[in-house]
């Protein structure tokens, strides 16, 4: 192997930026030409490459969103677009690409493979959701749920002044895993997510214990993927059972994406990318790189995408007793 190709695809997350500079920086390292490949999949439909250098990925550590941009690219779904990405990469002369994402950029790398076994992708877990089988944190997700605490308590201090029920809604639309950690940490009265069911009768109940008890404040964390479909519909159901009680709705949104990663993510993200780039060296492909219990873990594609993270008894435990 002597030249690999570097990407960032799906929804941005924090981290991403600091995975790229390991990649490079060892790719370097281990005496191999690097590349930027701009704009995930769309960059090898569009031979949309640069060359890399460490002064190229000099003070991006600390920077949210990603240097090599991401986007949609339908084309790579088609047969006629795989077969032009391949001839852009042959062309390049890009051995191996490092695939930072989640489980739809994964999924392009394995089909893609399927076509042209002669390219090897390894991949990085680039999603705030955390929602990919083999790894304890996939890049992004360290930072989304402190942006999201950070937000909720800020909330609360504004809920607690003037005695009010709050449902706050953080992204998730098939996970509830930035829902429910940001619920532990900031003491919310209880999560609604994906996973679980929404009873409104039993939320009702919650609330008014809560009330009974005369609490200052009432925090409800909503997953936007839900059934009910968010923290909205939820409110409007909730609300009308409390007027006494002033209800407000928060969105989070996008601030859960950005800003400047956390430690841990800076250290991990770096840990994968150098550890992607020595697969690649070894002659490994189609897989992805995880840390599981502060260890390096390789889990196939496949495997990544199927095998879900499991949402742990443990956690919605905390929530229930704590609360």
């Amino acid at each position: 192997m002597e030249k690999i190709g570097v990407f960032t695809s799906g929804g941005d997350a924090p981290g991403m930026n600091a995975c790229i500079r390991a990649v490079v920086r060892t790719a370097i390292y281990h005496g191999l030409e690097v590349v930027g490949i701009m704009e995930g999949y769309q960059g090898i439909v569009d031979k949309n490459f640069i060359p890399m250098t460490a002064d190229s990925v000099s003070n991006i550590i600390q920077q949210g969103g990603t240097i090599l941009k991401s986007a949609r690219c339908t084309q790579f779904r088609t047969k006629k677009g795989r077969k032009k990405a391949y001839k852009n990469l042959k062309e390049a002369g890009i051995d191996g690409v490092v695939a930072i994402g989640g489980d739809g950029t994964f999924t392009g790398a394995a089909i893609f493979m399927q076509e042209y076994p002669d390219i090897n992708f390894v991949g990085c877990p680039g999603t705030i959701d955390n929602d990919l089988h083999g790894t304890d944190f996939t890049i992004g997700y360290d930072t989304a749920i402190n942006t999201a605490m950070e937000a909720i308590d800020k909330i609360k201090d504004t809920a607690n002044a003037d005695a009010r029920l709050f449902f706050i809604e953080v992204m998730g639309r098939d996970v509830g895993f930035i829902a429910l950690r940001s619920c532990i940490a900031t003491g919310a009265e209880t999560v609604l997510m994906p996973e679980t069911s929404t009873n409104i009768k039993a939320l009702v109940k919650t609330i008014s214990e809560h009330y009974e008890r005369k609490k200052a404040s009432i925090i409800i964390i909503v997953a936007e993927g839900e059934e009910m479909g968010g923290a909205v519909k939820v409110a409007k159901k909730v609300s009308k059972k409390f007027t006494a009680l002033s209800s407000r709705v928060t969105i989070l949104g996008h601030i859960q994406r950005g800003g400047r990663p956390t430690a841990m993510e800076r250290v991990n993200a770096s840990w994968m990318g150098l550890e992607a780039v020595k697969a690649l060296i070894a002659g490994e492909k189609g897989i992805m790189i995880g840390i599981v219990n502060n260890k390096v873990a390789h889990t196939s594609f496949e495997k990544a995408i199927k095998h879900n993270q499991e949402i742990s008894p443990t956690l919605l435990e905390m929530v229930k007793v704590l609360a």
